[in-house]
């Protein structure tokens, strides 16, 4: 059974910086395309950043390009999410995904959910 697991969600004032870890098991972390999506309270679940299984090649919603950077170690089977210039407007949970795709950019492509991970930005 495949696990994914993200933590590093927190309270942070406007302009300031988290990052999130996502460890996957049970599965070998290379054959994942790893993305992040985001859900707010009364709104659809939202992507916001995707890598490749190898990590050449990654994919960022408009709203977040230059302030947040998704990577991956392979070595270690984990994703990164770093957000910076965080807004109020990303708050929200946080979930890592999994998929057994090279790339996964919509839920549907989505193979293995995290349990989320509570991001709350203040104005």
């Amino acid at each position: 059974q495949v696990q994914v697991v993200e933590s590093g969600g927190g309270l942070v004032q406007a302009g300031g910086s988290l990052r999130l870890s996502c460890v996957v098991s049970g599965r070998a972390f290379s054959a994942l395309g790893m993305s992040w999506f985001r859900q707010a309270p009364g709104k659809e679940r939202e992507f916001v950043a995707a890598i490749s299984r190898g990590g050449n090649t990654t994919s960022y919603v408009d709203s977040v390009k230059g302030r947040f950077t998704i990577s991956r170690d392979n070595p270690r089977n984990t994703v990164f999410l770093q957000m910076n210039s965080l807004k109020p407007e990303d708050t929200a949970v946080y979930y890592c995904a999994a998929s057994r795709r090279v790339i996964a950019t919509d839920v549907g492509y989505v193979d293995y959910w995290g349990q989320g991970t509570q991001v709350t930005v203040s104005s």
